[in-house]
């Protein structure tokens, strides 16, 4: 096969994945968000303390990590019918990319809100701020380099996810790598798309630092409560007399 019958290939299946990967990106973000926030405020000492309903959610989280992608994709595939119109191509691939990719992102998203500075939640609700507050002023503002950097881990995640999708008619990259370079013995095809793909993410990951350094350069995701922090205290005049 030669280049330009590669790269005539090629562009339309790489439209595809970033397409599947950043529609999925997307939702996961959308639903994944304000589940693994519930998880650290429905947990023991949360704004909204609820053990049984963190419990679930958690079994429930955990559960669907639990399932290996394929398998995941051949459960839902009447649903992916529903939702789509139909179990093939990219935008069908969108629907277990983004249903396999919230529990894990909720997950990611629950450890970083949790280290969000005790201190810092508990004197937004010493001066009244209601559960709302807490979270759009707080919790995401605070832990926002940390979930930047769940979001960075995620799309990695879906890229290899999409890889996967591709073998049983998803489309993208991953379709390409199978049908001409497994099923046509096409190797170095094969391992040119490996390549792009490698590229691909190592550039993601790249820009995600990026942002991570950037929002860790302006304290802890730029949260609005740094005005909470402790400042260092001014001397007063008197003082500045007694140390001359």
């Amino acid at each position: 096969m030669s280049w330009d019958q590669m790269s005539d290939l090629m562009w339309p299946a790489t439209q595809e994945t970033l397409q599947m990967v950043g529609v999925s990106t997307v939702c996961t973000v959308v639903i994944g968000l304000p589940i693994g926030v519930l998880l650290v405020l429905t947990a023991k000492g949360g704004a909204l303390q609820n053990l049984p309903v963190n419990k679930v959610l958690g079994a429930v989280v955990n559960l669907a990590r639990s399932l290996p992608f394929i398998i995941l994709m051949i459960a839902l595939i009447s649903f992916t019918r529903l939702v789509s119109g139909s179990s093939l191509g990219w935008q069908a691939a969108t629907v277990p990319l983004t249903v396999g990719a919230i529990p894990f992102f909720a997950r990611l998203v629950e450890t970083s809100v949790r280290e969000v500075d005790r201190g810092l939640v508990e004197a937004v609700q010493a001066m009244g701020g209601s559960t709302w507050t807490l979270v759009r002023k707080t919790l995401v503002p605070e832990a926002l380099a940390g979930i930047v950097a769940s979001v960075t881990t995620t799309v990695i995640a879906l890229i290899g996810y999409s890889a996967m999708a591709g073998t049983v008619g998803g489309g993208g990259l991953g379709d390409l790598a199978y049908r001409y370079g497994y099923l046509r013995f096409e190797t170095a095809f094969m391992w040119i798309i490996v390549a792009e793909i490698a590229i691909i993410v190592t550039l993601i990951q790249l820009a995600g630092d990026y942002a991570v350094r950037r929002l860790a350069n302006r304290g802890h995701g730029g949260g609005r409560t740094r005005l909470l922090r402790p400042r260092a205290a001014t001397p007063t005049p008197d003082e500045d007399l007694v140390a001359s």
